[in-house]
């Protein structure tokens, strides 16, 4: 009776997404085609900027929603807008596009079945984020600490001190490259399963947009992981303010021991200078 007792929890946490995971199936043909990690990427990308451009439309004009700005003094121009996602889109059509269709002649789509299991596809979803935290946060120390990989490399993505959503993509072609490696490598090392790798995408794409948002919401990222582990748009704005602490993009664990951490606030809020090294 035990035995049949203990086997139950497990068999139904083993089944509780295989709905989810027929009905993607059912999308096999759209996953399998080469068009589908760009148009995936860009979608997502998309839907989870808009509810910030929203807030940056309505900050001007709601006192209210000005308080959870992170520099209330700053706010992104409609042509500061238009130029970030003028540049995404010329990204993702040049860039993205042809790295996706190598990667997935490399790399072909098999959509096995069985659904993964719930605690696995969780805790598979964390152990991604933390590599890529671990990739991206070396470097990230390393496009500082060499004047000419800055200059040529990383600077662009630092043109804004005051973050917003769609400047997440404001950057060099090298870096966009390496970050999707960075995304795309984790999931292979852990042989995930196709669900677990459209999770751990999904929540990457939302995190990083979070990330430079330019908002401290109630419900954001870094107030529900608890410890301070988790950084988040105030840990990542202060990064583009002050341009020498906060290289880990998402958690706090490795700039805590490079001694890079800072949770300094900007004082009389002034914008600081763009660096020039």
């Amino acid at each position: 009776r035990r035995c049949k007792s203990n086997s139950q929890p497990v068999k139904q946490s083993m089944l509780a997404l295989q709905p989810l995971w027929d009905f993607v199936r059912t999308q096999e043909a759209l996953i399998k085609s080469p068009f589908f990690p760009v148009l995936f990427s860009f979608t997502l990308y998309a839907a989870f900027c808009l509810p910030f451009v929203a807030l940056d439309f309505f900050s001007t004009r709601v006192p209210a929603l000005k308080k959870y700005k992170i520099q209330p003094q700053m706010s992104p121009t409609l042509g500061m807008m238009v130029l970030c996602v003028v540049q995404t889109i010329y990204h993702h059509i040049v860039c993205i596009f042809p790295v996706t269709v190598a990667h997935w002649y490399w790399r072909p789509v098999s959509l096995p079945a069985l659904a993964p299991d719930l605690s696995k596809l969780f805790l598979d979803v964390i152990i991604c984020l933390l590599l890529f935290d671990f990739f991206y946060f070396l470097w990230h120390l390393l496009h500082h600490k060499v004047p000419w990989l800055y200059k040529n490399f990383h600077k662009v993505h630092h043109k804004h001190v005051s973050t917003f959503a769609l400047s997440t993509q404001y950057a060099s072609v090298w870096e966009l490259l390496w970050l999707g490696f960075f995304a795309a490598v984790s999931p292979v090392l852990l042989k995930c399963h196709p669900l677990t790798e459209m999770t751990f995408f999904i929540t990457n794409i939302w995190l990083s947009v979070e990330d430079h948002s330019g908002y401290d919401l109630p419900w954001s990222t870094h107030k529900l992981v608890p410890w301070g582990l988790y950084g988040g748009a105030p840990h990542h704005d202060l990064h583009h303010l002050k341009f020498k602490f906060n290289y880990a993009p998402y958690f706090t664990h490795w700039d805590r021991l490079f001694g890079t951490l800072s949770h300094a606030v900007s004082g009389d809020g002034a914008p600081a200078k763009t660096p020039k090294e």
